[in-house]
């Protein structure tokens, strides 16, 4: 039988391209974006988009800039209290 584990995680209000939302304590900034339907985190030279891949830290897709500090990979930080994060889509 399979037991639930409650949801401890506290909200964490943080920024997206300058509109406001509330993340989960502990998640890390890509399950941020990806849970307030962010699916383009960058774009190519030539415009492609880029999503997280691997989640790991390894494949680089998912960087995004965190409060002014560009090209944070967003798979590898927890989101903080106050923090602003911009997306390049």
């Amino acid at each position: 039988m399979w037991t639930r584990l409650p949801d401890a995680a506290g909200p964490v209000e943080i920024s997206i391209d300058g509109e406001r939302f509330v993340a989960r304590e502990g998640d890390t900034v890509a399950a941020a974006l990806l849970a307030a339907g962010v699916t383009t985190f960058r774009t190519t030279f030539s415009g492609a988009p880029r999503a997280p891949l691997c989640m790991m830290g390894a494949c680089f897709e998912c960087l995004v800039t965190i409060d002014g500090r560009a090209k944070q990979q967003a798979c590898m930080t927890q989101v903080a209290q106050g923090m602003a994060i911009e997306t390049r889509a």
